[in-house]
């Protein structure tokens, strides 16, 4: 339940940042089911790379992280968005991203949007706590 959530956030995120941000583009025919396809294959896709890929990367970089007091963390997430560009592309499923710096700043704001949609999405583990 908790990864379905995840990538409702995700999706919501991504779908946002690419009407806003100009380097970041989902290639789709224009339709809304075509739209509602991409963004939720890319929001599974980018969910799953966060899950498996990110802890990897963060145990090898954990230098970098107190080196640059956490600031690391959005080299790590546009890392991730660039990865799920490159994954969705086998799929033939586009998620575009045009640069380095369009995927840092696409990853602050995926962040941003994710951490407050997932403040507003219910939680399985804070409706326990409440009926407690």
């Amino acid at each position: 339940m908790r990864f379905i959530i995840k990538m409702l956030a995700n999706g919501l995120a991504i779908w946002l940042t690419s009407m806003w941000l100009n380097g970041i583009h989902l290639q789709t025919d224009g339709s809304w089911q075509d739209t509602l396809l991409v963004v939720a294959v890319v929001a599974f896709i980018f969910t799953a790379v966060n899950a498996i890929v990110k802890p990897l990367v963060q145990i090898v970089s954990i230098v970098f992280y107190i080196l640059t007091l956490g600031l690391f963390f959005l080299v790590v997430n546009a890392l991730m968005l660039l990865l799920t560009s490159w994954v969705s592309s086998w799929f033939g499923i586009g998620l575009v991203v045009d640069g380095f710096l369009a995927a840092v700043l696409a990853a602050l704001v995926i962040s941003i949007i994710s951490v407050i949609v997932t403040a507003i999405l219910p939680s399985p583990k804070r409706a326990t706590e409440v009926r407690r």
